[in-house]
């Protein structure tokens, strides 16, 4: 069979992906092997091994298939539409109720993923004239939202600074902090109005950040907030995916740890993570809940939850509320010192360099422990070849010169996994300063680029339109990138 040859636009995709590979950058699905021991996956709870869990959800499913008092047979397994046309149902919304009540919230919707969640709520929310000011680490998926926004401006403060409290501390970091932000608000163009209690302030951060584990000072940040916009005009919304089950009464978040539910004007509970299903609920007021309804288009133009995917979400909310996962948590904090101890001890060993190796002192407060390497990648293969999942992480996901491989702990490891893991890690420090004390072959940038060009040669040389450009042209352009870009990343090759 005859293959039709690429297109001008799939040359130019080509091209640009071959880009990516040279810098190290390019993104591929794979799929775990199955006998590996995992330190990746968000599950933190690992609720997902919980047998009772499972009968819960098997019988909740039997029960509905059997008496479709709630879901018609129709609509049994898909939800049969989006929530404003055929989607909905009583059992839909009674589990949004609860969950509402269960975080202390008055009103609650379903979106489908977390991602929508924040993309619907974020993007229909502010008025002309209002403003953003968020965490310079929130997710993708609260840039996208505020991009699609009306908002006047977007301004970034520095993670987790609310205040900058030395003039050296001014000196450290790029952006402004949280109080310095509002104050920049406040004597812009906009600062009248926004004096005046006319125009609204929305401050956006994470309870948790994925990448780092650190937990945001949201004590602090309501304090500053409502110092610096008295009138009441400025709203917290808080994303926390990675808090939920983990902090608060049962897992309730740490908003409610915190006792601050009247204070947060919005907040995203998702449920990929430590819940183990997907999905996600905006807890807020109801007239919030009736304004997504009305304008978050996220919501409105696609197909609602399936009713396996809510039935998921109920059982596990009722074992969070019946206080069972109180063990898990338990387990899940003592895995989690151990495995800070040892990759501590490991990094304190004279030889190894901050470079290649570090960690953070302080004891973490989440299952996600950074481990910071010069070597991501190296490291996490090293890792798979020792049946022991992790990710190496990398920029544009986070900034160059903090690339790390991302440890997550869960509650369905074992002692043994951990310090299996530890030694495989000590392994691999013992391998590469091995390595580092014999002779040192200089890495082959430009073989490297060559390898990627002549993919595009070939691409360009089977389009029947002729290239765009000359292959000199396209070679000269991909070896700079390729041994620029190679030598910029020298520490990930």
């Amino acid at each position: 069979m005859d293959t039709k040859p690429p297109s001008g636009l799939e040359q130019a995709l080509a091209a640009k992906l071959a880009k990516r590979e040279l810098q190290s950058r390019l993104r591929r699905l794979t799929i775990n092997p199955s006998g590996n021991i995992d330190f990746s996956s968000n599950s933190y709870l690992s609720l997902s091994d919980v047998p009772e869990l499972r009968k819960s959800f098997l019988d909740l499913v039997q029960v509905h298939a059997s008496q479709q008092s709630s879901v018609t047979s129709s609509t049994f397994l898909g939800s049969g539409g989006s929530r404003l046309l055929d989607g909905n149902s009583t059992f839909t919304e009674s589990i949004e109720r609860d969950i509402a009540t269960f975080h202390g919230a008055p009103a609650g919707l379903f979106f489908n993923s977390g991602f929508d969640a924040q993309v619907g709520l974020l993007s229909c929310l502010p008025q002309p004239g209002d403003i953003f000011i968020y965490d310079e680490l929130i997710h993708a998926s609260a840039h996208d939202g505020m991009r699609q926004s009306r908002a006047a401006q977007r301004l970034p403060f520095s993670h987790n600074l609310v205040h900058a409290t030395s003039e050296s501390q001014v000196r450290s970091v790029s952006l402004p902090s949280l109080d310095q932000a509002l104050c920049k608000v406040l004597s812009s163009n906009d600062g009248q109005i926004i004096k005046q209690g006319k125009a609204s302030v929305f401050v956006v951060v994470e309870s948790v950040y994925s990448m780092d584990g650190d937990v945001a000072p949201l004590l602090e940040i309501v304090n500053t907030v409502r110092q610096r916009l008295p009138h009441g005009n400025g709203y917290i919304i808080v994303d926390e995916a990675h808090s939920t089950g983990l902090f608060g009464q049962n897992g309730r978040g740490l908003v409610c740890e915190l006792g601050l539910e009247k204070d947060i004007f919005a907040r995203v509970h998702t449920f990929g993570k430590a819940i183990g299903a997907s999905g996600a609920i905006v807890l807020s007021s109801p007239v919030v809940r009736e304004y997504l309804i009305n304008y978050a288009r996220t919501l409105i133009y696609t197909t609602a939850m399936s009713f396996p995917n809510l039935a998921s979400i109920r059982v596990v909310y009722d074992f969070l509320a019946s206080g069972s996962s109180d063990v898990l948590l338990r387990r899940l904090r003592t895995l989690v010192q151990r495995m800070h101890r040892q990759l501590l001890s490991i990094c304190a060993e004279g030889k190894v360099s901050p470079t290649l190796l570090r960690v953070r002192i302080e004891a973490p407060a989440t299952p996600i422990i950074p481990l910071f390497t010069s070597k991501p990648r190296k490291l996490a293969q090293y890792c798979g070849q020792n049946g022991i999942t992790v990710r190496p992480i990398v920029p544009p996901t986070v900034p160059r010169g903090t690339e790390r491989v991302r440890i997550c702990v869960h509650a369905g490891n074992t002692i043994e996994e951990v310090d299996g893991f530890a030694r495989v890690v000590k392994g691999w420090v013992s391998s590469i300063t091995r390595g580092q004390t014999g002779d040192k072959k200089k890495p082959n940038y430009e073989s490297k680029a060559d390898g990627v060009i002549l993919s595009i040669e070939i691409i360009i040389k089977e389009s029947p339109s002729g290239p765009s450009v000359t292959l000199d042209e396209m070679n000269n352009l991909a070896r700079r990138e390729a041994i620029v870009d190679a030598y910029a990343d020298v520490l990930t090759y």
